[in-house]
């Protein structure tokens, strides 16, 4: 039997998604096999234009309709529209992947969060770095003691795509519609990865900055405001004590998409930039510098699927991965992460980040 899954959106991630599912099949012989079934949207001609070229059988303008009809459904709406539909779908049954953040907000998170653990069923938060292969190599050597007792997690996220003020309007400057800017769109990965590799965030001192306060929008002859981050930068202190500092911004000139972290422990240090994904630098003890690793050996995580050692892989691979395990773990009815509950841990980083910004003190994450 064949898994029927729903997509909702078709931009970016719909695209990002589509394309893993149509890779499973030639690279994944284990997965189960996928019905790329329906895909939702509101702009009829836009989406049948869309189904065809990304390999969907038939379109839809009413979630309403398609979630408890699919035996999937993967809601890559923006941020406002995660809570609604991905709640809806899991009272009727269905797994939920959910693109990140969780939702535009704690409260809507909360519910959804709940929501999946009332329905019983996987659910998947899609925070897709956790899939990189060196990544999953840096867990293991920490999870192994390789780098001793940890000390300091380090992780930035650089992009500068707004630097220009007179780039468009977007949901994606509007509280409301998106809940944060960089700290929601970038930082969610950073604090993601801290908890997935070292430990859970416990309390944190954050700083928010807004650059540019209105943009044009596109076709018309007005500006509307923003009201989200351009920038921010925390200290954090998670579990075991281990000291921590996040960043990211959307207005770091030359630079693209430099997702870094580090991790420094009392035996040795790891470092990670997504812009070399298929790298690992390395420091151990009884070295005088960081080794660098490439993580594409046959017997480094996942890599066996793909080509022979050496030949690398990209950001798109990430999503296979994903899907593969999130896809697996409905097939199985076993538990998959990072899910809704690890979502609803990382927003709750993300609140506690702003209101550390407006009262201008270190707060815990309650």
């Amino acid at each position: 039997m064949s898994l029927k899954v729903g997509v909702l959106g078709y931009r970016f991630m719909g695209k990002a998604h589509a394309n893993a599912l149509a890779r499973l099949p030639m690279f994944f012989p284990d997965a189960p096999d996928v019905e790329r079934h329906v895909l939702v949207g509101r702009d009829e001609k836009a989406l049948t234009e869309a189904a065809d070229r990304l390999g969907f059988e038939n379109t839809s303008t009413d979630w309403e309709e398609v979630v408890a009809e699919v035996d999937v459904f993967y809601n890559l709406g923006p941020n406002f529209v995660h809570a609604e539909p991905s709640i809806a779908a899991l009272e009727a049954g269905t797994p939920v992947l959910s693109e990140k953040p969780l939702a535009a907000n704690l409260s809507d998170a909360e519910r959804m969060a709940d929501a999946a653990e009332s329905a019983g069923v996987p659910t998947a938060t899609a925070f897709n770095y956790r899939f990189v292969p060196a990544i999953r190599y840096a867990k293991q050597l920490i999870e192994d003691s390789e780098l001793g007792e940890i000390h300091q997690f380090r992780g930035t996220y650089l992009q500068d795509w707004l630097v220009d003020p007179e780039a468009p309007w977007s949901w994606r400057n509007d509280a409301e519609l998106a809940g944060s800017g960089a700290l929601g769109d970038l930082g969610a990965h950073t604090i993601d990865l801290a908890q997935f590799l070292v430990g859970d965030v416990e309390r944190v001192s954050g700083h928010l900055r807004t650059f540019v306060g209105e943009r044009p929008v596109e076709g018309e002859d007005e500006t509307k405001p923003v009201t989200v981050d351009d920038a921010y930068s925390a200290q954090a202190e998670l579990e075991g004590g281990v000291m921590g500092t996040f960043e990211a911004s959307r207005f770091a000139t030359g630079h693209k998409n430099d997702h870094t972290i580090e991790v420094h422990g009392s035996e040795g240090s790891l470092k990670f930039s997504l812009e070399r994904l298929n790298e690992l630098e390395l420091l151990r003890d009884d070295n005088r510098g960081y080794e660098t690793i490439l993580v594409t050996d046959e017997s480094d995580p996942y890599i066996d699927h793909w080509w022979p050692p050496g030949h690398v892989i990209g950001w798109e691979h990430t999503f296979v991965h994903e899907n593969y395990e999130f896809l697996s773990a409905v097939d199985s009815e076993e538990e998959y992460h990072p899910n809704f509950a690890d979502g609803l841990k990382v927003q709750k980083v993300l609140n506690t980040i702003e209101r550390s910004d407006e009262n201008g003190e270190w707060v815990n994450v309650e």
